[in-house]
């Protein structure tokens, strides 16, 4: 069955101090959706504790460095990201970076344009913040995610260490200019 691309019903909004329940409830579904079969239990858990605590969401709602975006359809989550303004590893060469350092659909809205619309409003958000280049890690067991990225105009440009648990793994370093155009036209 081919699915649909979503319109009318989907929203992006910029995540407020109240959302830091639900983000907690949907990086913790959308994390183990996307990586519990590849991880012990042990380290899956390590990692929810350790990044999707209700105040840990809080935190980084509330850190001007950050800007979290939820994708709703309908009124119910569907999916959510995190830009981070952060210094790039030195793999990344652009200018004027900023980290889309999460980027996660339920499973259930995978292939229905959530994912992409999302990201193409992180692409607005940079923008409107002067950014010129956005940079990401994706693990390197990811084929999926990498090929949405390259799609959309990602180059593979390094490598950096991502930590779930105990497990040390490694992520590909993608970036993309942000240029003036959506990424429809990448």
């Amino acid at each position: 069955m081919e699915k649909s691309t979503i319109s009318g019903d989907l929203a992006i909004r910029i995540a407020n101090l109240t959302d830091g329940a639900a983000l907690s409830a949907l990086g913790g579904q959308t994390f183990v959706e996307a990586f519990g079969a590849d991880n012990t239990p042990e380290d899956t858990a390590a990692h929810l504790a350790a990044t999707f605590t209700p105040e840990r969401l809080a935190q980084e709602i509330a850190d001007p460095s950050s800007r979290l975006l939820i994708a709703e359809v309908g009124s119910a989550p569907a999916g959510y990201a995190k830009l981070h303004w952060t210094d790039p590893p030195d793999c990344v060469s652009g200018p004027k970076p900023v980290e889309l350092a999460r980027i996660y659909v339920l499973a259930r809205w995978h292939g229905h344009g959530v994912g992409r619309a999302l990201l193409e409003r992180c692409m607005e958000e940079a923008r409107a913040a002067g950014a010129q280049t956005m940079w990401l890690g994706v693990w390197e067991r990811n084929q999926g995610a990498q090929a949405f990225y390259g799609k959309l105009g990602f180059a593979h440009v390094g490598y950096k260490a991502f930590m779930v648990g105990s497990d040390k793994q490694r992520d590909w370093v993608m970036e993309r200019a942000l240029g003036r155009s959506p990424i429809a036209s990448a």
